[in-house]
């Protein structure tokens, strides 16, 4: 089946490498444009974007974040952030008192915030652009309110980079559709897709060539996949003290 959209999506892949050159104001108001026709809760559009273009700016967030240097090469960062203040403006303004103390608060501006942001990266890469999103964003919270100059009801929850990409970026492939798409109920049944898609991408996707020993066989070896890159991730404590930061902000997420 020809279909340009499908062929656009499946091509997708996280860029970190940016030529230099300068990305018009018009392009950017384009492609924010095209993320505000994306589906949203009750039409509330609880989200606002930031766009930075400085790069003073961009190395100070490049160095909340990680001290990932993509951030600076990129010519322009979109703070992705959920905002109820716009909202809470609206209700100033017509007598009433908004409800932001719950986590459904929270959440429906979340799930606006991702819904518009992927409406924009479709619309970055139909461009010729390339992008690539930052949950970094989130690790140092507190200092990015400050340097963005956030108000009470508005939070920052993931960044994106925007360029023209200054080499082709490697597609990582996907889980198999059996571990993702159940029938009717929840099939828990998912190992030998796990360890299918897990030998795939120890052997032909971004971890090939790694080696590390098999858990309780001492002196023996395995190659490294996605099971094992993804299980070091998860066991991690990330970000514990973004609840603190969020009831600063005005989530109480009760």
């Amino acid at each position: 089946m020809e279909n340009p959209v499908l062929d656009l999506i499946h091509n997708h892949a996280s860029v970190r490498h940016y030529k230099p050159n300068s990305i018009p104001v018009s392009i950017i108001e384009t492609i924010v444009a095209a993320a505000q026709c994306a589906s949203t809760s009750s039409n509330l559009q609880a989200y606002s974007v930031i766009a930075i273009t400085d790069h003073a700016k961009r190395e100070k967030l490049a160095a909340l974040c990680d001290n990932q240097t993509f951030i600076c090469e990129a010519p322009i960062f979109l703070a992705w952030c959920v905002d109820l203040a716009r909202l809470d403006r609206a209700c100033g303004l017509r007598g009433y008192t908004q409800v932001t103390e719950y986590t459904e608060n929270f959440l429906i501006a979340a799930v606006d915030v991702a819904l518009a942001a992927q409406n924009a990266a479709l619309t970055v890469e139909s461009l010729g652009l390339g992008m690539c999103y930052v949950g970094a964003l989130r690790n140092n919270p507190q200092d990015v309110i400050a340097l963005l100059e956030l108000p009470r009801l508005v939070f920052p929850l993931f960044g994106m980079t925007l360029g023209w990409p200054a080499k082709k970026a490697q597609i990582k492939p996907r889980l198999p559709l059996s571990a993702i798409l159940h029938w009717e109920k929840y099939d828990s049944n998912q190992d030998a897709a796990l360890f299918k898609y897990d030998h795939m991408m120890a052997t032909t996707g971004i971890y090939t060539g790694r080696q590390i020993p098999v858990p309780g066989k001492e002196g023996d070896m395995e190659e490294y996949g996605w099971m094992e890159h993804t299980a070091r991730r998860v066991s991690k404590t990330v970000r514990p003290g973004l609840r603190l930061v969020l009831e600063k902000q005005g989530f109480s997420l009760k």
